[in-house]
């Protein structure tokens, strides 16, 4: 282990999730082409998904939907998704009388991102800077027995499909793979938001903070990540979220970003059937789907609505919901600050079911009360920090947006638990070889998980907390 040097900190609350501004070096990328799975085509007007018959497109799309008044903006032909703008009133019902079309349905900006998450700013192995005394999560999923066997991930590329990502943050400078990230959010390089926070440069660093001897460790120290922004302040289209998930399960070879793990830290409820929204919904299943077709793995955050997804009639949470997706639910501690040992409870807000939720991972907590009681807490390698003991409970990690690189968040959250979950599956696809099918990904996740709850299948662990030292023996 390196030694470790401190870093300062600054404290201030927010009320929910924001998200960062201008690049971290000032500069504005040109994001890599999606490759021959994506095309893209100028427009203007009332944006539409369209989706084709059995996944496909038909050949002289373009002119059919020029002849219905509208421009083809996009196809993404891997999956049978098109978008297409027109200010035409009628353009939904021509366009939807195209042979080969199945349906076409407005493209709508939804809040990705909860807004009710709760952050709060903080200016390899167990001596880290903030590892000992911030950083319980790791240790909740026993990641450092994992890394004391060698598993770190190398390797293996996850793919945080999120909004604008800081590659230049000190724990993650240099394990971005700056050339493969991509915006698919027009006018912003991936590396670009608004905001002061960077959810995902949090994510990022809870899966792949580096083993560097400053700030935090990731799960999988190791692996690398592509940053892929389909998010602008938390919200974005349908169409970006699909797109970006077929980018990044895309192999190098043919234009893509080549991930092995797909990270969705984002998602909102939607009717199960029906017109308009549910068949949006019906369009990321085809991105998620192929993704899987692809040898992708793909985990999700199952929401923050303290919902039973069991009996919720018509409605269904997506991205965590869509086919051959892994649904991560919440656990965290209640008093990690005042000595306790238990970090698996659940979070009060996750939300649950035994048809809904595969596994559970530290996504942190607000309810210690009284929330004015004051901790303290010990950095490495001398000093203490000092907040209110309920912040403790969150979950901590890098998340500034530029151009001050060193800046840590505590943030709570089902964001907060699915990267732990890819950072375990990362580590679970090195110890395979490099290149493993999501099935056996999934399985072994499921099957070196700890079994809480009631046993089996449970409504708010599903098969269980995720241990990583397990996934990796």
């Amino acid at each position: 282990m390196k030694h470790r040097r401190l870093l300062p900190l600054a404290v201030a609350l927010a009320a929910g999730i924001s998200l960062s501004g201008c690049a971290p070096d000032g500069t504005a990328p040109v994001p890599p082409s999606a490759g021959p799975s994506f095309s893209a085509v100028d427009g203007s007007g009332t944006s539409y998904v369209i989706l084709g018959r059995a996944n496909r497109l038909p050949a002289d799309l373009a002119t059919r939907i020029s002849q219905a008044g509208g421009t083809l903006t996009a196809t993404i032909g891997a999956i049978g998704v098109a978008t297409a703008t027109s200010s035409r009133p009628d353009f939904q019902t021509r366009a939807a009388m195209i042979l080969g079309i199945e349906a076409v349905t407005p493209d709508e900006m939804v809040q990705w991102l909860d807004p009710n998450e709760q952050v709060v700013e903080a200016s390899i192995g167990d001596d880290e800077t903030f590892f000992s005394g911030l950083q319980w999560a790791p240790v909740a999923i026993h990641a450092p027995e994992a890394w004391d066997l060698g598993a770190r991930g190398n390797g293996v590329r996850v793919a945080v499909i999120d909004g604008g990502l800081n590659n230049l943050h000190i724990d993650l400078n240099g394990s971005v793979d700056v050339a493969r990230s991509a915006s698919f959010v027009p006018g912003f390089a991936f590396n670009q938001d608004v905001g002061s926070f960077s959810h995902a440069t949090h994510v990022a660093g809870i899966i792949a903070a580096q083993d560097d001897g400053i700030g935090t460790i990731g799960v999988a120290p190791g692996a690398t990540i592509i940053g892929v922004k389909v998010l602008h302040g938390g919200g974005g289209s349908f169409a970006a979220v699909i797109a970006g998930i077929v980018y990044a399960a895309t192999p190098i070879s043919q234009g893509g970003a080549g991930a092995n793990v797909i990270n969705l830290s984002l998602g909102a409820l939607f009717p199960r059937q029906g017109v308009g929204l549910a068949q949006l919904a019906v369009a990321i299943g085809r991105a998620t789907t192929y993704a899987y077709q692809q040898g992708v793995t793909v985990i999700a955050a199952a929401g923050n609505n303290a919902v039973d997804l069991d009996h919720t009639a018509n409605l269904i949470f997506v991205p965590a919901q869509s086919p051959h997706v892994i649904s991560v639910a919440a656990t965290g501690p209640v008093g990690f600050a005042t000595g306790a040992n238990n970090a698996d409870t659940p979070a009060s807000y996750t939300n649950f079911g035994q048809s809904a939720i595969a596994l559970a991972a530290p996504g942190g907590d607000f309810v210690y009360t009284p929330q004015s009681e004051l901790c303290t807490r010990p950095l490495f390698p001398a000093g203490t920090i000092t907040r209110a003991c309920f912040i403790l409970d969150f979950v901590f990690s890098p998340g500034s947006l530029g151009p001050v690189n060193n800046v840590y968040f505590w943030a709570s959250g089902t964001s907060m638990a699915a990267p732990h979950v890819a950072g375990v599956a990362a580590l679970i696809i090195e110890h395979g070889g490099g290149s493993m099918h999501p099935a056996w990904v999934e399985a072994a996740l499921r099957a070196s998980a700890d079994d809480l709850g009631k046993p089996g299948n449970d409504d708010f662990y599903g098969s269980g907390r995720v241990n990583a030292l397990r996934a990796v023996q």
